[in-house]
């Protein structure tokens, strides 16, 4: 799995995942600060899948907010465990690690993309 930002994010995902991204940073990026916080990881990663998965807890479900994603919260670590992420591969994950202050990690899972990209959070 490639760990960078894909150039194939096209408009599909882009402004479904932008428009629901704004509406859940709050919650997403105080999420990722108490993950941080509580030294549960320092990597936080936030699933957003159309569907219900397997990928951490759900934080926010996008029926009841009226969002076309869902939101699960999830770590590195977890991911490894699950098979998302190889194990061989943890080192190449970090190293393209972007500050959680300023960017949320989304692994982005849908039938026909599944990748991590990073959005900046919106600023103030």
């Amino acid at each position: 799995m490639d760990y960078f930002n894909d150039p194939e994010l096209n408009g599909k995902y882009l402004g479904t995942i932008t428009k629901d991204f704004a509406t859940a940073s709050d919650t997403i990026k105080e999420a990722s600060y108490q993950i941080r916080k509580r030294d549960i990881s320092q990597y936080p990663v936030f699933v957003f899948a159309r569907q219900m998965v397997q990928l951490g807890s759900l934080l926010i479900n996008g029926d009841e907010m009226d969002l076309q994603w869902h939101v699960f919260a999830s770590y590195l670590e977890i991911l490894t465990q699950q098979g998302i992420v190889d194990p061989e591969k943890i080192e190449d994950f970090t190293s393209t690690w972007k500050n959680p202050d300023e960017f949320c990690c989304l692994l982005v899972v849908d039938e026909e993309f599944t990748n991590f990209v990073y959005i900046p959070y919106p600023e103030d």
